[in-house]
């Protein structure tokens, strides 16, 4: 089973802008639930941006609503999270998971992928916002 590989973390000032890519998400033509997930230190991991391939709108955590977007490449089987007004309170290690899911489409989608049990998570990079 390939893992995925997230790429293009780094150190930026607050309202900065990062793109972070994730490759090899996807390894067939069924419908998946991907997206990107957080963990600062000492917190715990949360869902940032999520997408159901299937079909219905991202999810975003409210935290990053009107700064983050989440991008699919199907051609390149490559996620990206654009980072844009970036804030320290931003600083993490940032994962790409995804994981082949059957789901009715619905408004909520992508929401119910921010709660799906992930098994295929990548190795993580790291996002540091600071002055």
């Amino acid at each position: 089973q390939v893992q995925p590989v997230e790429s293009g973390g780094g150190s930026v000032q607050p309202g900065g802008s990062l793109r972070l890519s994730c490759s090899g998400s996807r390894y067939d033509d069924s419908s998946y639930c991907m997206g990107w997930f957080r963990q600062a230190s000492g917190k715990q991991r949360e869902a940032v941006a999520m997408i159901y391939t299937g079909g219905g709108p991202p999810h975003y955590a409210d935290s990053v609503k009107g700064r983050f977007t989440i991008l699919l490449d199907s051609d390149k089987n490559a996620l990206y999270l654009q980072m844009n007004r970036l804030k320290p309170e931003d600083t993490a290690m940032y994962y790409c998971a995804a994981d082949s899911v059957t789901l009715s489409v619905s408004a909520n989608t992508g929401r119910r992928c921010s709660t799906w049990p992930f098994d295929r998570w990548g190795q993580g990079t790291q996002v540091t916002v600071s002055s």
